[in-house]
């Protein structure tokens, strides 16, 4: 008889954090396609981009060990959207780094999700993972985002020109976060 593995990878108080799956697709594509959602990127993803997207994903926890996970409500096992860890390689001074992000529809919106989601994530991150800084980017109109940057102890680095958004000059211009296992250890 086959084991069945654990539905999460960790949890935190309110939410299950899990590698994706093929029936994510259309609840996610929906959430990619909402203009509020995608307020702060150059474009809405399609369906199709967005299983590339997904795929991606699936390549990097297979790869590094972590992603942005899909995210769920445990009271619910609603889809919210992704919260979590990316390794990035792109041109910049603070590259390669591992990044914490977060999407989520906009139904989830105002209830604190991604702050005690990306609380958990970098708990996960520098306990279980061994990372010794995290990093964050944002637009820099993307004034929630840097809030949640803020809330969970991230300190700001700088602005720079984001190498992959050159082509839209109103994405561009974006700031970096980081913060250490240490200092993580000392606020939380």
């Amino acid at each position: 008889m086959a084991t069945e593995l654990p539905k999460y990878l960790f949890t935190s108080r309110r939410l299950g954090f899990r590698n994706w799956r093929d029936g994510d697709l259309e609840e996610f594509a929906a959430m990619n396609a909402d203009s509020s959602v995608m307020e702060f990127f150059p474009f809405h993803l399609t369906t199709a981009e967005t299983d590339q997207f997904m795929q991606r994903l699936r390549h990097d926890f297979d790869t590094h060990g972590y992603c942005y996970y899909a995210v769920e409500m445990l009271d619910s096992c609603e889809f919210i959207g992704f919260i979590g860890l990316s390794y990035q390689d792109y041109a910049s001074e603070f590259n390669p780094s591992t990044d914490i992000g977060w999407r989520l529809k906009k139904s989830s919106w105002g209830q604190g999700f991604a702050t005690e989601g990306a609380t958990r994530c970098l708990a996960y991150a520098f306990e279980e993972l061994n990372l010794d800084a995290v990093t964050s980017v944002c637009t820099i109109s993307n004034h929630k985002s840097e809030q949640v940057m803020k809330k969970i102890g991230m300190r700001k680095m700088g602005e720079f020109n984001h190498p992959k958004l050159k082509d839209y000059p109103e994405y561009e211009k974006c700031m970096w976060y980081i913060i250490s296992k240490s200092d993580f250890k000392n606020n939380f």
